[in-house]
């Protein structure tokens, strides 16, 4: 679990879900208190802005159907900081949502990447000898290549 702090947010993952909490005046007065939780298949990208000396960054989550606003060049952290799916952190702050982007990136990247079968259900040997047969009835293999598979599933 990763728990960081930022102005007027916090954000919870928990390896599953994404949970934007509001607390205090800041809050309050932009977002009004309360939480969110966005599961990570809800996420669809991160969009990161580091802070830098005069300025403060932000984490915000873009999740499919949601209307988050692209701001321009200067307004782009006023911007984010409407978004409920935003949180506004200060440069030294910025450490540790760098580690929540870093495991969030992973959480994401799992979320899509192919998902294997731990491994194929084990065939019996009387499956793979009824296949046989029937490939041998078929005649796309002659009796000898039955013979010897056969005799390879028996351990022969």
């Amino acid at each position: 679990m990763i728990e960081v702090s930022g102005q007027g947010g916090q954000i919870v993952f928990d390896g599953q879900y994404v949970t934007i909490t509001r607390k205090g005046f800041l809050a309050r007065a932009t977002h009004g208190k309360g939480e969110k939780r966005l599961h990570i298949s809800q996420i669809s990208a991160v969009q990161w802005k580091p802070a830098g000396a005069m300025v403060n960054g932000f984490i915000q989550f873009t999740v499919p159907g949601g209307n988050e606003v692209r701001g321009r060049l200067g307004s782009q952290t006023s911007n984010a900081a409407k978004d409920e799916n935003s949180v506004i952190f200060t440069k030294q702050q910025q450490p540790e949502f760098e580690k929540l982007r870093s495991v969030l990136d992973q959480a994401i990247a799992a979320q899509h990447a192919p998902q294997h079968a731990a491994a194929a259900a084990p065939v019996s040997v009387a499956d793979e000898l009824a296949k046989l047969g029937t490939l041998l009835q078929q005649g796309l293999i002659t009796q000898q290549e039955f013979e010897q598979q056969k005799a390879r599933l028996l351990g022969g």
